[in-house]
């Protein structure tokens, strides 16, 4: 990323160093160290400065109180890094990203409203507080069902499209699922997906699941492909 001209950046009036300073120096090391390219509120800047920043066009919200440097793509690791910084310390390595909140760190969900956590019922975790801007879901999670992004637990590609399938929104699951399937990086089938529901013994919502899964292969190249394969 070309480096910004320190005449570009505002003065912002907060603590020791000005933020102008500080944002000059920030980005000096964006370059060689991808973490840095999330700012959080509470760390480098206070969130009145990031506000700030992001009018001015330095920096852009990605969820939370954290923000990317203007001009960085918006990756899954950024996505990832901000759900995980909007979660109290305590929670941060004991749950998983999961269901819309997955689906929208693989880019194919818009941010959520609330971050959907998972966490193995075979394990204590501690409760979220009230009024919280999360909901935990206490899941079977297997070893093939996770991925790490950006340092963060993500529900893979499969399982966020069982999932999504199982117990998403009306309004947003087609959507979600038909975006998982042709994403070209996430080689998501949903073929794949519905196989691995079959086989669910236990599952309340499993019927329409499998019909939601149908209607977005029925939508897809992958519904062409089954049709091409009928004799």
């Amino acid at each position: 990323m070309p480096r910004r001209s320190p005449d570009l950046l505002p003065s912002y009036p907060t603590r020791p160093g000005s933020a102008k300073d500080r944002a000059e120096s920030a980005s000096s090391v964006i370059r060689t160290a991808p973490s840095t390219q999330l700012f959080t509120a509470g760390g480098t800047f206070t969130h009145p400065e990031l506000q700030s920043m992001a009018i001015d066009g330095l920096v852009q919200r990605v969820y939370g109180r954290s923000y990317r440097i203007s001009g960085v793509s918006e990756t899954p690791a950024l996505r990832a890094l901000s759900a995980l910084n909007a979660l109290p310390p305590t929670l941060r390595r004991r749950v998983t990203l999961g269901r819309a909140t997955a689906a929208w760190v693989l880019g194919c969900a818009g941010p959520p409203d609330k971050l959907s956590l998972l966490t193995d019922h075979r394990r204590r975790t501690s409760a979220l507080r009230p009024f919280s801007d999360a909901v935990m879901h206490e899941v079977a999670l297997g070893p093939m069902d996770v991925v790490i992004i950006g340092g963060v637990r993500v529900t893979t590609p499969l399982r966020t499209a069982m999932d999504i399938a199982l117990h998403g929104s009306e309004q947003t699951a087609g959507d979600i699922l038909r975006r998982l399937a042709l994403h070209p990086q996430l080689g998501c089938s949903l073929r794949s997906v519905a196989l691995m529901l079959e086989n669910v013994s236990r599952a309340p919502g499993k019927a329409r699941a499998l019909s939601r899964l149908q209607e977005a292969m029925d939508q897809t190249a992958e519904g062409v492909a089954s049709v091409a394969d009928r004799p």
